[in-house]
């Protein structure tokens, strides 16, 4: 079989490392093509996992628009040349479109619910849309799958993570020490647009408030002030996950990092809010999950309640061994995501088939 998966964010470097070592170990000849948003292209290097450069991320609407032609020929013309029997990708239109315009059936991942634009422009086109039991969004029927995990537990299941507590000498750091890692976002994604998170001017203020029980190391998407830059983190990204395993807390504006704290057993607070002031928590599935069944994560709309929340958190000197036993519970009821998408494309389309009559036996979607 002849697979192509397409990179589109950092997060999907992880989500899809272990699948592809399966798929070639199978006998499988897989290629993949990335943009370059933020470290995703580092994170290939450091994995040894050759790729096809599509090229940069625009922030602008119009950049947008101009670059997703560009890519959409620059993919076609790959894909082509390779022929592949099946593309891969999260919720990314890119494949879906030119799988459609070359006859090859696609297979969209995707943990995000309601990312309108993305979704017109990728589920019409797609085959198949692979998303968590605990999606929340309704789906075409006639595309849709469901399976009990996450993304996030493809690269941070025990079977494929584990810790590398060097990286805490690097940051001259010991076991001991109390840290705390804060994210800020760019917003310039498409289902970003009227999102607000901590409030501009006030992050040196809410910093101050944090170092109180431990150092504080920021990562950022957009550029950081004078005074901001002391605490950007240091570290090769591909050691970004062992860090927020022996962090204290997690705090900040990205989704990704947040629910990839919350499963590594690290207290995680996300700040999001919709322009009437609501957590956007509250519309995401996974997120809900994570904070109703498993006590895992908490968000909030405004970095009052968050940092409110964060202070408890740290003042409790049990807290981390809290979060890991309750991120026990969560890998005892969870499968193996990597084995689960391995499996679904290697049987394309008999496993589509069968997922499909299980679910309609159940009675679900």
């Amino acid at each position: 079989m002849r697979v192509l998966i397409d990179i589109g964010h950092p997060a999907h470097v992880h989500l899809f490392k272990h699948c592809i070592w399966n798929l070639e170990r199978s006998g499988h000849e897989v290629i993949v093509t990335a943009r370059k948003k933020e470290v995703t292209l580092n994170l290939l290097h450091a994995y040894g996992l050759t790729y096809y450069d599509l090229g940069e991320h625009y922030a602008t609407t119009l950049g947008k628009a101009s670059g997703m032609i560009k890519r959409n020929y620059k993919l076609y013309r790959i894909a082509k040349k390779f022929v592949p029997n099946i593309l891969v990708g999260v919720h990314d239109p890119y494949i879906a479109q030119v799988g459609k315009l070359l006859r090859k059936p696609s297979i969209t991942f995707t943990d995000t619910e309601h990312v309108r634009l993305s979704s017109k422009l990728t589920f019409p086109f797609t085959n198949v849309i692979c998303t968590p039991a605990c999606f929340k969004e309704r789906l075409n029927p006639q595309k849709h799958v469901r399976y009990n995990g996450y993304h996030e537990l493809a690269y941070l299941h025990p079977k494929y993570f584990a810790p590398d507590d060097t990286v805490l000498a690097g940051m001259g750091l010991s076991r001991n020490d109390q840290f705390i890692i804060l994210r800020f976002i760019s917003w310039g994604a498409s289902h970003d647009v009227h999102l607000m998170g901590i409030d501009k001017g006030s992050a040196l203020e809410f910093i101050k408030s944090l170092e109180r029980y431990g150092r504080v190391f920021i990562t950022s998407e957009r550029k950081l002030s004078t005074e901001l830059e002391q605490y950007r983190l240091a570290v090769p990204p591909e050691q970004m996950l062992s860090l927020l395993y022996y962090a204290d807390l997690y705090i900040g504006e990205g989704g990704t990092m947040a629910a990839e704290a919350a499963i590594l057993g690290t207290p995680a607070i996300h700040i999001e809010s919709t322009s009437k002031g609501i957590a956007t928590g509250n519309f995401s599935g996974n997120f809900l999950e994570l904070r109703d069944t498993y006590d895992l994560l908490c968000f909030y709309p405004d970095q009052k309640h968050a940092l409110e929340k964060a202070m408890s958190i740290l003042e409790d000197t049990n807290s981390k061994k809290k979060w890991q036993q309750k991120r026990e519970k969560l890998l005892e009821d969870k499968i193996d995501v990597t084995a689960w998408m391995t499996d679904f494309i290697e049987r394309y389309p008999e496993s589509f088939i069968g997922y499909k009559q299980q679910q309609q036996s159940k009675g679900t979607n």
